[in-house]
């Protein structure tokens, strides 16, 4: 592992989460998951990893994770448990469908015996089942000589130019102390807005784009500059060609607005809470979900690109996104924005008693 520390990544999707770690210096071993598409995105974008489609329901599935790891001591495992994951009503049953994907995490890590565990979800959970799930977690932590303490991080506090709220649990060994989250470096006077994240992007008027798009704009923000990179060829970048009925609708929501703003009997078709939201350009975007019908561009007429969601969630330009539109847009939606995750794991490394 050329004594990096290493990382194991459950219900990893394409990884944008453990990119984040691995951009902050850890070598990540392993992605699991239980979508083939997502894991090759994972695969393509993770320096030397391997990866396992599994499905965590299955005691079966620990097994042939330890298989893979059995000569690599593994120092963190990360996961991002779906949240019905997390039922715990009623009697609690090892076996119980509903809570093995949770408890995969912890049986996994009874076994590793990693240094640190993080698990990732939506804030809800803390207060899913009157708390039950939280305080499950803590009790688990304590029983396996962790000290574990959740908090909910806001996207845009981090320079994510998406709102964005997610609860992070980051459980250390006792022995390395208690894990202090960063404190953020921006606040609502400073957020990086849409126009900074993807506004020196090919604005695909006239065309729909492709995949190997070059750049037709310099870029004028540190933001876009971190994502670039260096970057030479624009991948992902591809237009959605609309009727003329959703061209003409949404050609009448106000920078910022929604459905609310348009004339009555316009866009009737859609009126539920986020329906024909427009983005600001000099605000983050709306939380970027596994669809791609109901945000659109802060100037032009048309749903966002993938790689404009990608940017809008921190993924850097080189990372590629493999499958259909659909499967790519659903790979961006389900993942944790890559910057948390560096933020997180730069951090971390500071418990680790380890330089990368």
């Amino acid at each position: 592992m050329n004594g990096k520390i290493t990382a194991v990544d459950l219900f990893s999707g394409c990884g944008g989460f453990s990119y984040g770690f691995q951009q902050a210096g850890f070598h990540v071993v392993l992605g699991v998951d239980n979508t083939a598409i997502a894991l090759k995105t994972f695969e393509k974008n993770h320096n030397n990893s391997k990866t396992l489609q599994l499905d965590l329901h299955k005691e079966s599935a620990i097994d042939e994770i330890l298989s893979e790891t059995k000569d690599i001591e593994i120092d963190v495992v990360i996961a991002g448990p779906p949240c019905q994951g997390f039922s715990l009503t009623g009697t609690r049953k090892e076996n119980d469908e509903r809570n093995s994907l949770f408890y995969s995490v912890f049986r996994l890590a009874e076994k590793l015996n990693p240094k640190a565990i993080i698990i990732e979800n939506v804030p809800g959970l803390l207060n899913l089942y009157g708390g039950k799930p939280k305080k499950e977690i803590m009790r688990l932590c304590e029983e396996m000589g962790y000290a574990c303490h959740p908090q909910i991080l806001y996207a845009p506090d981090f320079g994510v130019p998406q709102i964005r709220k997610r609860v992070f649990f980051v459980a250390l060994k006792k022995e390395l102390g208690i894990f202090e989250f960063p404190k953020p470096t921006y606040d609502v006077e400073n957020y990086v807005g849409c126009e900074d994240a993807i506004g020196d992007l090919p604005d695909l008027v006239n065309s729909l784009g492709g995949d190997n798009l070059k750049y037709d704009k310099q870029t004028f923000s540190d933001y876009q500059k971190i994502m670039r990179n260096g970057n030479k060829v624009l991948k992902n970048h591809v237009g959605t060609q609309h009727t003329e009925h959703v061209i003409n609708v949404i050609s009448q929501v106000p920078e910022g607005g929604n459905h609310k703003d348009l004339p009555k009997g316009v866009g009737d078709s859609r009126k539920f809470n986020e329906a024909w939201t427009r983005y600001h350009s000099k605000k983050p975007s709306k939380t970027i979900d596994t669809g791609h019908r109901n945000h659109f561009h802060y100037k032009w007429n048309r749903v966002p690109s993938v790689r404009e969601n990608a940017r809008l969630q921190s993924f850097p330009d080189v990372f590629e996104f493999l499958g259909n539109k659909t499967e790519q847009y659903r790979q961006v939606g389900n993942a944790v924005p890559p910057l948390l995750g560096k933020i997180l794991g730069e951090q971390l490394l500071k418990y680790l008693n380890h330089e990368v």
